[in-house]
């Protein structure tokens, strides 16, 4: 008799590693320190190339002795307390580590250097402990450390325990600060606890997939017999949402009054709909008696006189909740994995109670009930606010960074939102979307964009692996020129948007908009067997755009370039140059001909520690001329009268360039070489199906992404809006719009379709686009 074997799904966000291994990262120019027993061992994997690892090893005795792994000293350590004599969290975590074994940094005096300025990208060196001892593994810059050169990258930690965990063994994150009180809740139960105002609250998934239900009361009010306590409903009414780290951010009560605030989540999903589990819910599944939330509640809170509830309002954690077509809320498994956390600041003394949900006869805990850990602190400075921004989702989580620019942007504006993990100004106080687009239409403007993500293609065959993998013709590149193209996969769909700079011939620089595009180049160059390197480098090169008619009057005052580089006088479009601000020993900066407001206009690229500098240096340049700053609702209204592309609104890996309307990106006739996608996009040029084309809109009700777009008095739909405004310029409502090919000639009427796309319906027409300045006279200018 043959059993068949069952087909299990894959879950990229669980870690598969085995039950004596550990899995880390090494952030570029950041440290991890591990405690190893004799016999483990780890591997340090380069996950980039070209980077470098220094490794310090402590003996038990605080001692800086390499030979616990078999190594003599090469180096003096220097780099490994550079890193961590920086003021960062990720340095202090490290120091607060370290002084838990009794190691002071200041001893560091032997270290040794792996890998080389020619290491390969996924290259390994593994070390193994012959005594115990305490390992530090840095991933430092170059050797000069305040070079701007090649910038630092991650690498990535696994280590091997001689001895595997044991059933219900867990893995802790390391503290992100100095706790005054950890508490471990076993699963299926619930503990109450007091916190300060001012206190930070940790709630740690251990295992992940894990749900954990939270709520907080007023402490000086429940001494006085009060309850006033967490109102989810209230809550998120006031913030239009689920509360999240950025501007809407706290939890009230059936008052209004604030009592916490969400200052990091790494995962993002959580529910404040349902109630605790009660016993009902258990009973009418048939699981009587059943442990549930709300009776754990009830005892954790007993011995502070709070009323029971047979049902409690909570914030439930991890719990991952969306509502259906038919407005009923459904679950499935939590998106949390193993050390996932959310932390919240009390701005009140509070009682809080916490559980670990016990549900175990449905997917809200992965079938699977575990424990929860929570973490108090108490720090002198307040903890930075972040969400956690995942490339893939088998990638590690990292938290919402602020710009070089931040430290002037925060100053102008509290609208400020979580951008591809980047924290940036949706628009600026006294100011609004019309203002800041007046400004860029008729004067000049200032925009932090350096959210964009962006990569060094760095060896000798830097062209080939950038002719292959982009649509445009890279070999017809000029050193100090840019083009803009499209990175298609196999299929023809669009992976990204974006624009490469040729610096030398062997560099290139690639920006774009999505990170996976760094991961995606890497492995095309192992595929093709291409001696290259592909580096990050958005933490290393941050960036503002100045646009508008005024912008080469403003930046004519401060951009110095050497006789062999371009004036920017001189500076054509689709060019760049290199020069310093203001004088020849001025910040280094790089200009480039680029935008994204279909206005004359500029990029301003430097190292983030010079960023506030160069935002000082614009403004004043542009004081006569009004330059004002500008957020991302300006910029929403100013590319879309342009009539330029966005991810996942007019393109996403379903849409080829054709459809997207960038067919100028794909020069089939002139391109001989082939090209990731080639093939098939000659098949999909030859067959349109749909492309994009603009619609003006009657009457005042805005369009958006999603509508539909039917014929005139049809049911069927024929097009989908992408995106849509209200032009300024025009004073009239316009959409981009993917449309079935034999709906797309100008001047065709069509409907657009609101509530369910058919009990009302909005008349537009297709007109030309781009809808504001077509024949792009005025970027050209």
């Amino acid at each position: 008799m043959i059993i068949p074997t069952v087909s299990r799904p894959y879950e990229p966000g669980l870690p598969a590693l085995g039950n004596n291994q550990e899995q880390y990262s090494v952030h570029g120019n950041g440290s991890m320190a591990i405690k190893l027993e004799r016999g483990d061992s780890f591997h340090i994997v380069n996950l980039e190339g070209h980077q470098k690892a220094e490794i310090v090893c402590f003996l038990e005795n605080g001692k800086n002795d390499l030979s616990a792994l078999g190594l003599k000293k090469e180096h003096d350590g220097k780099l490994t307390k550079f890193i961590l004599n920086q003021e960062n969290e990720s340095a202090t975590v490290v120091r607060l580590k370290l002084k838990k074994f009794k190691i002071d940094i200041k001893s560091i005096n032997q270290s040794v250097l792996v890998f080389s300025n020619e290491s390969l990208t996924g290259s390994i060196e593994k070390f193994t402990a012959q005594l115990n001892c305490v390992c530090i593994v840095s991933a430092p810059g170059e050797i000069d450390i305040l070079s701007e050169g090649v910038p630092a990258t991650d690498l990535r930690l696994i280590v091997e325990r001689a001895k595997s965990r044991i059933e219900g063994e867990y893995i802790l994150p390391d503290p992100i600060g100095d706790p005054i009180n950890e508490i471990f809740i076993k699963r299926q139960t619930a503990i109450a606890y007091e916190v300060e105002e001012g206190d930070y609250i940790q709630v740690i998934d251990v295992f992940g997939r894990q749900c954990s239900d939270f709520t907080a009361f007023d402490a000086r009010l429940l001494q006085k017999g009060k309850e006033v306590g967490i109102d989810t409903t209230n809550s998120r009414y006031l913030m239009g949402g689920g509360s999240m780290p950025g501007l809407h951010s706290k939890y009230f009560t059936e008052n209004h009054e604030p009592l916490i605030e969400v200052i990091r989540d790494t995962v993002g999903r959580h529910d404040t709909f349902g109630t605790a589990c009660t016993s009902k819910f258990y009973d009418d599944h048939g699981y009587f008696g059943h442990p549930n939330c709300s009776d754990n509640f009830n005892y954790a809170l007993d011995s502070y006189s709070v009323r029971k509830r047979l049902g409690w309002n909570a914030i439930n954690l991890f719990y991952n909740t969306s509502i259906d077509a038919n407005n009923s809320i459904v679950f499935d498994e939590p998106y949390s994995r193993p050390g996932d956390y959310i932390l919240m600041k009390a701005i009140k003394n509070l009682v809080c109670v916490t559980s670990a949900c016990p549900d175990d006869i449905d997917p809200a805990n992965g079938w699977n009930c575990t424990d929860m850990f929570v973490r108090i602190y108490r720090p002198n400075k307040p903890f930075s606010k972040g969400g956690a921004y995942r490339m893939k989702p088998d990638a590690e989580p990292k938290l919402t960074k602020e710009t070089g620019f931040h430290p002037r942007v925060s100053k102008l504006t509290e609208n400020i939102i979580d951008y591809k993990g980047f924290w940036l100004a949706t628009k600026y106080n006294n100011n609004g979307a019309l203002q800041e687009y007046e400004a860029c239409r008729e004067r000049a403007i200032i925009l932090d964009l350096s959210a964009l993500r962006k990569f060094e293609i760095l060896g000798p065959d830097a062209e080939e692996l950038m002719q292959r993998t982009c649509t445009r013709n890279i070999r017809k590149l000029a050193v100090g020129q840019v083009v803009y193209t499209a990175m298609c996969y196999d299929h023809g769909g669009m992976i990204d948007d974006g624009t490469v700079f040729k610096m030398t011939d062997t560099n290139f620089r690639w920006i774009c908009g999505d990170e996976y595009c760094g991961e995606w180049l890497r492995e095309k160059a192992k595929e093709f067997g291409l001696k290259v390197w592909i580096k990050s480098s958005t933490d290393n090169l941050h960036n503002v755009s100045v646009q508008g008619p005024k912008s080469r009057e403003i930046l004519k005052k401060i951009v110095w370039t050497p006789a062999h580089q371009t004036s920017l006088d001189e500076l054509g479009w689709f060019r760049f140059t290199i020069g310093n601000l203001n004088e020849i020993n001025g910040i280094p900066i790089m200009v480039s001909r680029t935008g994204y407001t279909g206005e004359l206009g500029y990029e301003i690229f430097c190292h983030p520690r010079h960023a506030p500098e160069i935002w000082d240096a614009v403004m004043k340049a542009g004081e006569e001329f009004k330059i004002t700053p500008m957020g991302l609702d300006a910029l929403d209204l100013v590319r879309i009268e342009a009539g330029l592309i966005f991810a996942n609104y007019e393109f996403d890996d379903q849409t080829d360039p054709f459809e997207a309307g960038i067919s100028f990106t794909v020069p089939l006739k002139s391109k001989e070489d082939d090209f990731i996608g080639k093939e098939n996009l000659i098949k999909r040029k030859a067959n349109p199906q749909r492309t994009l084309v603009g619609l003006e809109i009657e009457g005042n009700e805005l369009c958006g992404h999603g509508d539909c777009v039917h014929e005139i008095g049809a049911k069927a739909q024929i097009g989908t809006i992408t995106s849509g405004v209200k032009s300024p310029i025009l004073n009239k409502m316009i959409a981009l719009c993917k449309m079935d090919i034999n709906y797309s000639t100008i001047d065709t009427e069509v409907e657009i379709g609101k509530l369910d796309g058919h009990q009302k319906r909005i008349k537009a027409k297709v007109v030309r686009f781009p809808f504001y300045d077509p024949d792009k006279s005025r970027v050209k200018a």
